[in-house]
């Protein structure tokens, strides 16, 4: 039989070995590279991976599931059923459901941490498919309850556990950050031991897991005490877990190389509209060759109208990961950069440039792959007189742009994020992408 794990991170991996020792011969996909599982074939694509499977597994996340289903619907065998383990709201649910069909959905609700139990850990499953899909997790080895039910009723379930779960890790974080503040975080950790059944084992799973999946964690927060409200309660814990969740999230999502993966294909439209269209450059300024694409922290310079002596001190002093963000006045009678320039600028790492104003070598720039938007194009070389300043903040397409801000360019323009609003603005991207892929599904269904 053949089975497919779409989201091979580290639940999806671990469902897929389970999965291959149950021999299943399985086959698995996930855009973001990575370690594949021993005797799992990695497709080039979410379709190619469903073909011919029986069961389909989604780990994708809660924000890109359903785009995931949409993406592979039209694909699925007659006889498949498809078991979505991702945590979300009841109303997802069901639309993954329709786009799928209910005949073939089933909600599975992971009860439990996956990397210490694998494959075997508990589950709850309704939906339609949900006898089938119970059997398949119980010979997992799982402790598998089917409710029967909608699509929706399991997630529910596992929300209404997290408000205690979550609540409780949220709350030991706060804790022992509060001891270390004060001096004294060895104590507050053995007063918490002391009161866990589990000790420091226990404490230790529950502070560092907390902070392992902050932000899959705060989406699942939020949706518990979505939850709660509608079953008319005040959500006033659930909330603040919540808070306490994405603000751990958001501190472990400053710009960083691990970050720019996770932005990969993330079009800049839907990153402007996650963010209300705010710190979007102008589009006077624009990628000179189709398909430059670009995600670094920014290495801000301002110089003089025509004059680039601070840029070569900025790319003397850059580090890899930067992208150069230059304000030069909005001026296109002199260039900025050119081909040598940019060639001394990638081999430190320099990832691309953003330039209120012109540069040249734009042949060149495409062959070396440095991604360039500017302005404009002219073929009159810079002074190199100065003044200039380098990181410091920068006015560049009507946007302020402050030194490690995450620059995202693609062929519609360039976004700037502020570096304390990076993790809310991938998950607000990540949902858009999601629900216009959800939307385009509908529309080539006839279903919109």
């Amino acid at each position: 039989m053949r089975a497919t794990v779409l989201g091979l991170g580290e639940a999806g991996a671990l469902y897929a070995a389970g999965l291959v020792e149950q021999g299943w011969e399985v086959a698995g996909y996930d855009p973001v590279a990575g370690t594949t599982p021993a005797e799992v074939v990695r497709a080039e694509s979410p379709q190619a991976a469903v073909s011919g499977a029986r069961l389909v597994v989604s780990l994708v996340g809660g924000a890109a599931a359903e785009g995931a289903a949409a993406s592979v619907a039209p694909h699925l065998a007659p006889d498949a059923v498809f078991a979505d383990l991702n945590t979300a709201a009841r109303e997802v649910k069901q639309r993954i459901a329709a786009v799928v069909g209910e005949h073939r959905f089933a909600d599975v609700a992971v009860i439990g941490p996956v990397p210490a139990r694998g494959a075997a850990t508990s589950v709850i499953v309704s939906g339609q498919a949900s006898t089938a899909v119970t059997e398949a997790f119980a010979a997992l080895g799982a402790a598998a309850e089917d409710i029967g039910g909608a699509p929706g009723d399991a997630s529910a379930r596992k929300l209404l556990r997290s408000t205690f779960m979550k609540g409780l890790g949220a709350l030991l974080v706060e804790s022992v950050a509060a001891g270390h503040a004060a001096g004294a975080e060895a104590w507050v950790r053995e007063q918490i031991a002391r009161e866990l059944s589990g000790g420091d084992e226990a404490l230790a799973r529950l502070h560092d897991g907390t902070l392992k999946h902050a932000a899959r964690r705060a989406g699942e927060s939020e949706a518990a005490a979505d939850l709660l409200e509608e079953l008319g309660m005040r959500a006033v814990m659930t909330r603040a877990t919540a808070e306490t969740h994405r603000a751990a999230a958001d501190a472990a999502l400053a710009p960083s190389d691990d970050l720019f993966d996770r932005f990969a294909g993330l079009p800049v439209a839907n990153i402007g509209d996650a963010r209300d269209r705010m710190g979007m450059l102008d589009g006077g300024i624009r990628a000179l060759w189709r398909g430059a694409r670009v995600v670094g922290r920014a290495r801000t310079v301002w110089v003089r109208n025509g004059d680039n002596l601070a840029l070569h001190s900025a790319i003397a002093s850059s580090r890899p990961g930067d992208v150069l963000v230059v304000n030069g006045g909005g001026d296109t009678s002199r260039a900025l950069i050119g081909e040598l320039m940019a060639e001394r600028a990638k081999r430190r790492g320099v990832r691309g440039i953003v330039v209120d104003g012109a540069v040249r070598d734009v042949v060149e720039l495409e062959d070396i792959g440095f991604p360039t938007w500017a302005r404009g194009v002219c073929p009159a070389g810079p002074y190199k007189n100065g003044p200039g300043r380098v990181n410091v903040p920068v006015a560049v397409g009507g946007v302020v742009v402050r030194p490690g801000d995450l620059v995202v360019g693609d062929d519609d323009g360039v976004i700037v994020v502020p570096a304390a609003e990076v993790g809310a603005s991938l998950r607000g991207g990540r949902a858009v992408e999601a629900d216009e892929a959800r939307r385009r599904a509908a529309i080539l269904a006839g279903t919109a």
